[in-house]
């Protein structure tokens, strides 16, 4: 059984991110940046579904600029075999990510696609249901615990009224949430092994894809401060301060 694991670059999860001056984003520049913990959980499971036996090839793949490759042997350092890098320098939105993966799926034929269910910088949470949407494949998203047998994937997924099971035939997309798995630590030799296992580079222009945007970013601003909190002596002052400030009784 051949596994996809899609992977993103991201701003890591403990930097606090600024705003550039003019507002048109994020600033980048030295700043510290990592595989989204998402995505980590993914390329942690598929290396388990290996380990175990079920499969027999793992590879995973980011759309990006060539710095991306970092991120790519950081997943081959954990046990990936293969990595493949579509590289861009534009701002992907996850309609066009997901017509991309599509055509590596087409290409490489996976019988289970495994991915974060979303990425910390933009929280969209829609790459993996449009995937399994333009493949025509079940899906199965949030999963906090994964089992593949028999040619089925049986998914547990957190709700609103506790745990759903679901079966899925394969191949399927499945998502992947927080309480699935604790990834691996990549030790030094496994990363010195994987600046040598094959990673392989191509411009999305190669793939038949429609990437154009369809959305368009006007401004973005910093989240104002929150006011200092204020002390009460009694509940009476208390009701006083939700009554008459808060307005909220």
């Amino acid at each position: 059984m051949k596994l996809l694991v899609p992977i993103k670059r991201v701003v890591d999860f403990t930097v606090k991110v600024r705003v550039k001056p003019d507002g048109s984003g994020v600033d980048l520049d030295n700043v510290k940046m990592s595989m989204n913990p998402f995505d980590e959980i993914a390329v942690e499971e598929a290396m388990r579904l290996k380990d175990s036996g079920v499969a027999t090839e793992v590879i995973v793949v980011s759309l990006g600029p060539a710095v991306c490759q970092e991120t790519l042997r950081t997943a081959l350092a954990m046990g990936a075999d293969r990595a493949i890098l579509v590289e861009t320098d534009a701002e992907l939105e996850p309609l066009a990510v997901a017509k991309t993966l599509k055509q590596i799926v087409v290409k490489e034929e996976p019988q289970l696609v495994i991915l974060g269910k979303q990425a910390i910088d933009d929280d969209s949470n829609q790459t993996g249901q449009m995937l399994a949407a333009l493949l025509d494949w079940p899906q199965g998203t949030f999963a906090s615990k994964l089992e593949v047998a028999g040619g089925k994937a049986t998914v547990t997924r957190e709700i609103d009224g506790g745990l759903e099971t679901l079966e899925l035939p394969l191949p399927a997309v499945i998502t992947t949430d927080l309480r699935l798995n604790q990834p691996r630590y990549t030790s030094l030799p496994n990363i010195i092994k994987a600046k040598k296992r094959p990673l392989d580079s191509f411009k999305i222009a190669d793939i038949q894809a429609d990437t154009e945007p369809r959305l368009k970013t006007q401004k973005v601003e910093a989240p104002h401060p929150r006011k200092a909190g204020i002390r009460v002596n009694s509940v009476e002052e208390l009701l006083t301060k939700l009554r008459e400030e808060a307005k909220v009784i």
